[in-house]
């Protein structure tokens, strides 16, 4: 079997993409709602994908001329076919308007179920990222997987206020 190769620049730079794609969705969407409150939660969310993406920015600036032109080898191949996958809108379609998804005149709802749907895609892409970089990097990719899992309990918290559903 062929084995495939990424580089680490690319799978950064796809990362970042993902979090200006979701950026773009929280600010589309905070356009869309008439409430204060839902306005300053996809307002907030909007900015902490903004923050991700600079980290992501700066994690690949701070990347070694020479190790950026590399590419990472991976023997069994797996996280490399998955990244890869996503790198070639396999799975995530990093063109398209991240807001299109939703029909004309969305509610919270559609936009809460979307959201939590974007937010774990972007959770399992950065649980295949860690595959691909150091140990300092992995701690950092962490750290933006669990905002991002945050996330994921705030839109949840928020469609569950929506249809009346109490936390437990």
């Amino acid at each position: 079997m062929d084995q495939t190769q990424f580089n680490i620049d690319e799978i950064f730079e796809i990362a970042e993409q993902i979090e200006r794609n979701g950026a773009r969705f929280y600010r589309a969407a905070a356009d869309t709602v008439g409430d204060r409150e839902q306005v300053l939660m996809l307002t907030d969310l909007a900015a902490m994908e903004d923050e991700h993406e600079r980290t992501f920015a700066a994690m690949r600036k701070e990347l070694a001329e020479g190790l950026r032109r590399e590419s990472v080898y991976e023997p069994d191949d797996l996280a490399a076919q998955y990244l890869w996958a996503w790198a070639s809108k396999a799975v995530f379609d990093m063109d398209a308007d991240p807001f299109a998804v939703l029909t004309g005149g969305a509610d919270l709802d559609e936009i809460l179920k979307v959201a939590i749907g974007r937010e774990k895609e972007s959770i399992v892409y950065y649980e295949g990222l860690k595959a691909g970089v150091g140990p300092d990097d992995k701690t950092k990719v962490d750290a933006i997987i669990q905002e991002e899992m945050l996330h994921v309990a705030i839109l949840m918290k928020a469609l569950n206020r929506l249809h009346g559903v109490k936390a437990g």
